[in-house]
């Protein structure tokens, strides 16, 4: 569960929100939370503004854009306590979407699985002024093979992070 780790944040950013995971539910058990649901696909967009509006959710920002662009807007770079993220990318891919949005001294939770190769995202996190992951085993009745893989910001992320629209994806840190 990823409110196990939130902290004291007050600020969280959910990249690749789609129907709202984990940004909705974290809302939801944290209500002083400022969250921003970032999606670039309209359609989600539209679905989360309703879904705000519905639950009566206040302090809820959806921004339907791509990470890519976002990260580089003053608004939104470093600005974050937390960035959250479930089932976007690999997690060198997470790292370059996502560290831009953290401020120094916040993080990163990633919700992955035990099966993923994390070994190739360390160049990754660290250019992007993370620091080594910690994983922290995070298993849910849903998938028992769930972790939390945690990326501590230790610097400002360098700004050609991340890099233009699809090119993390097809060229990974």
């Amino acid at each position: 569960m990823l409110v196990d780790h939130l902290g004291d944040a007050r600020t969280v950013v959910d990249v690749g929100s789609g129907g709202g995971l984990p940004g909705l539910p974290l809302k939801i058990v944290r209500p002083e939370l400022q969250i921003t649901l970032l999606e670039a696909d309209g359609r989600k967009s539209a679905f989360l503004v309703q879904a705000c509006a519905e639950l009566g959710l206040p302090d809820v920002q959806v921004v339907n854009r791509r990470a890519e662009d976002a990260a580089h807007e003053a608004h939104l770079r470093e600005r974050f306590d937390l960035a959250v993220a479930r089932a976007l990318a690999p997690m060198a891919v997470v790292a370059e979407l996502c560290l831009p949005f953290v401020r120094v001294g916040g993080r990163l939770l990633a919700q992955k699985t035990r099966s993923e190769d994390l070994d190739g995202a360390g160049r990754a996190i660290e250019l992007v002024g993370g620091s080594p992951p910690d994983i922290v085993a995070s298993p849910s009745p849903a998938r028992e093979s769930g972790i939390v893989v945690i990326v501590a910001k230790i610097r400002p992320t360098p700004q050609q992070y991340p890099r233009r629209s699809g090119v993390p994806a097809k060229k990974p840190l």
